[in-house]
């Protein structure tokens, strides 16, 4: 698998880049790419979001803990 984390993408395609947690889009190469990581059980976990607004419309409808 290619690191979807490479400087702007580089390397990355549609089949291995990260989707949006709230709408769903494709995330590749894109400047308002947001990540939310936290612990869990002893492992690290991700949420990615396409933008700012994606991660707090995520934000406020969920009622996950690991949102706070």
């Amino acid at each position: 698998m290619v690191d979807p984390t490479s400087d702007l993408g580089e390397g990355v395609d549609e089949s291995d880049a990260h989707e949006c947690a709230n709408c769903g889009e494709t995330i590749l190469q894109s400047p308002t790419h947001r990540v939310v990581t936290w612990v869990e059980d002893g492992e690290a976990r991700h949420r990615h979001f396409c933008s700012e607004e994606c991660r707090a419309a995520y934000d406020a409808e969920s009622d996950d803990p690991a949102d706070e």
